[in-house]
């Protein structure tokens, strides 16, 4: 039975009950029938914005430095033991948060 657990075995073994369910579920589904409402896009009976959400990537990035400075720096404090100068990164790294989130 290990020989199953087995990358190369399970593999195609995996390949064919996703098949399987897929086949399955195009069955349950029905016949399909493309309408004028199907390509339109949804937002609960209101029209759709005619400006763009969100202008660009500089919002994203902002919030990922935001996230990657957080996780870094408490993984660098968790690492390290209680000094002062453990503080001053604390501070430094205080400081960097304000700044990123102050714009």
């Amino acid at each position: 039975m290990d020989i199953l657990l087995t990358p190369p075995v399970a593999f195609p073994i995996y390949i064919l009950l996703v098949a399987l369910l897929a086949a399955a579920g195009r069955g349950l589904a029905g016949a399909s029938r493309p309408s004028g409402m199907q390509s339109t896009t949804y937002s609960s009976g209101e029209t759709p914005p005619e400006s763009v959400a969100s202008p660009g990537y500089k919002p994203f990035f902002r919030v990922a430095l935001f996230f990657a400075i957080v996780h870094l720096g408490i993984l660098v404090l968790g690492t390290s033991s209680l000094t002062p100068l453990t503080g001053v990164y604390l501070l430094g790294l205080l400081v960097v948060l304000l700044a990123l989130t102050l714009g």
